[in-house]
């Protein structure tokens, strides 16, 4: 009897420290919030845009029916002084209590960035407790940070998704840029031996029209979003200037971020005469120092195949293979020493030619690190090697006249 009665007493204990939900929240009384655009205005006020996902519609497109007609996200924009004054105005034009736990995406406007810098930002959004640093932050290139978070898109039904996932294809693919999250360009900014690098993302039609429906159901959308590419920043988080095109690989060459990409090469008048796709690459950045004057030592190491032709090369001939392998060491080498001279040239260390000093020569840099990027970044010798192998030729060796030639 007396072991009941304690059983029971345990029980009724335990009962009274279990938790409950008393934190519980609805899905019906929340705003989930999956992407922020920040924008200015002629007053200097902020345009704070919230992307919210309409869960009922998003479910419907994904299955077919229903709701497909209409919009998977909608998006409020509010104005007010500051962000947090702009997050409270909300309650005004949102039925629901705003959930950040969430958002994948961050855009700034390109004007904001360079004017005010990344500081004041950041702060608002790492205090958040809900906030997620890993959301990816990204520039909104020659337009309003509202396009990006505004313009529907066929593909993805959340827009946020589509500028997430075009940035880690275009990094795995293409090499042009580097997803980029809150958390990496918080850490960069702590840093004293770096500075901060973040992909752009530009709308390409009629704004207009990428906000309705119709954009997603046709074939030809009338405006689209694609990744423009890198923001370069200063160690004070402004935006100084852009790398695009060329000069952007260069720099993923550089952070030795690239997954796979392509080299073009010419031979003789023959302009790109082959194409080499990499499948792996190794870049070291080697500090040396000479006379107490610091230089560096980039080291490449390719390998790739023969993605495709403009001469008729004898592919099977290991010459040729040799003397193409060194046209693509030349054009790869030229690619990044062109970077190299604009990194030079607008002083800003971003990609961490001090940060490798730092590691190798510490008491070196003492001298050096007040004075680094305007005094010894500029004329810092770079020399860049490159070492190319060409690991497979596809599924043909020789060009196709030369075999219809042959038979």
């Amino acid at each position: 009897m007396v072991r009941k009665c304690l059983l029971v007493v345990l029980m009724l204990l335990s009962a009274i420290v279990l938790p409950d939900c008393w934190d519980k929240r609805e899905l019906t009384d929340l705003a989930i919030i999956s992407a922020i655009g920040i924008d200015r205005t002629n007053d200097s006020n902020y345009v704070l845009h919230l992307q919210i996902i309409n869960p009922g519609n998003v479910a419907g497109g994904l299955q077919g029916g229903g709701d497909g007609d209409r919009p998977p996200v909608s998006v409020y924009s509010i104005e007010g002084n500051n962000l947090t004054e702009a997050l409270r105005k909300a309650s005004i034009k949102v039925s629901r209590r705003l959930y950040f736990a969430h958002t994948n995406l961050v855009v700034i406007n390109e004007k904001l960035a360079k004017e005010e810098g990344l500081d004041f930002v950041l702060d608002n959004l790492d205090r958040d407790t809900e906030f997620r640093s890993t959301a990816t932050f990204v520039v909104a290139h020659k337009t309003k940070a509202g396009n990006i978070v505004k313009i529907l898109t066929p593909i993805d039904k959340i827009p946020s998704n589509k500028v997430n996932k075009t940035l880690d294809f275009t990094e795995a693919q293409y090499g042009r840029v580097v997803n980029t999250n809150i958390q990496d360009v918080l850490k960069t900014l702590a840093a004293n031996t770096m500075a901060p690098v973040i992909p752009g993302f530009m709308m390409i039609g009629d704004d207009k029209k990428g906000v309705s429906m119709e954009n997603t159901q046709a074939t030809d959308p009338k405006a689209i979003l694609q990744a423009d590419g890198l923001a370069v920043f200063d160690k004070a988080g402004y935006l100084k200037y852009w790398l695009e095109d060329d000069e952007s690989v260069g720099a993923v060459w550089l952070m030795n971020k690239i997954q796979h990409t392509l080299i073009n090469a010419d031979w003789g008048k023959t302009k790109d005469a082959v194409s080499l796709q990499v499948i792996h690459q190794d870049t070291k950045l080697v500090p040396k120092m000479r006379n107490g004057r610091p230089y560096i030592h980039v080291k490449v190491s390719v390998e790739g195949i023969i993605d495709a032709v403009k001469y008729p090369f004898q592919l099977s001939d290991p010459k040729v293979l040799a003397a193409i392998e060194k046209a693509l060491n030349k054009e790869l080498e030229k690619e990044i020493s062109h970077t190299v001279k604009k990194i030079k040239k607008n002083k800003i260390d971003f990609i961490g030619f001090g940060d490798t000093i730092y590691r190798k020569y510490p008491e070196q840099w003492e001298k050096m690190k007040d004075t680094w990027d305007k005094e010894y970044l500029p004329e810092l010798p770079i020399d860049v090697k490159a070492e190319t192998y060409i690991r497979r030729t596809g599924l043909r060796n020789d060009p196709i006249k030369h075999q219809f030639k042959d038979d």
